[in-house]
């Protein structure tokens, strides 16, 4: 079957081979970040996040001199209506990144993040010595509409050009998507001076 040419999706391909990051504006609707939103606090409030930890699943620890948030994992399969519209959208861009880059993203994981006033996560790199398969970095922001600068959480991402160490600041503005190299890139959140909400994950091979 023939690929119809997506422009948002062919930007986030060139981005990702010339600076192996791309920033995407309104990846999702406002609608959409709005439906997500309030589908991620009703959650927060029943008590369903838990503190989030470094490593992966089989070695995992919680350690808040090093990250802050509260996360929940979303499982697609009982996903509500405005989770499901979200994977089907990723689902639609694996596929397409499948097609026409052989990328071989055989699965997916996303879960809820909220950082609460004050905290943060240190400088890291998003993948394992234990778990190599984490391919492609998203995040996608869920803030309120009227969200400014100075809210802090910043996302920073620390890229090497010609041999010296360039930081890239990047603002969590509502329904913005900023997709990265998992295993290239290593990168912080700033601390939060309020809530700070939004959907990560992460595209993985084999």
């Amino acid at each position: 079957m023939e690929i119809v040419e997506n422009q948002v999706y062919e930007k986030i391909i060139s981005d990702l081979v010339e600076q192996q990051y791309s920033i995407v504006e309104d990846f999702f609707s406002l609608t959409e970040v709005e439906e997500l939103r309030n589908s991620l606090l009703s959650k927060y409030e029943e008590d369903n996040f838990k503190k989030a930890a470094i490593g992966n699943r089989t070695n995992e620890v919680v350690a808040k001199s090093v990250r802050g948030d509260f996360i929940l994992w979303l499982n697609e399969a009982e996903a509500a209506a405005s989770e499901k519209a979200f994977f089907k959208t990723i689902n639609d861009f694996v596929h397409y990144l499948n097609r026409t880059c052989f990328m071989g993203i055989l699965h997916k994981e996303f879960h809820y993040a909220l950082y609460p006033e004050g905290t943060f996560y240190k400088r890291h790199l998003d993948t394992f010595q234990n778990d190599d398969r984490r391919k492609l970095s998203m995040v996608c922001y869920l803030n309120d509409q009227d969200w400014q600068p100075e809210y802090g959480g910043e996302l920073v991402i620390y890229k090497n050009e010609n041999g010296v160490e360039v930081p890239k600041t990047i603002y969590p503005f509502p329904g913005r998507m900023v997709i990265f190299e998992s295993q290239l890139l290593e990168h912080e959140v700033k601390p939060v001076k309020t809530e700070r909400l939004s959907i990560t994950g992460w595209l993985k091979t084999r």
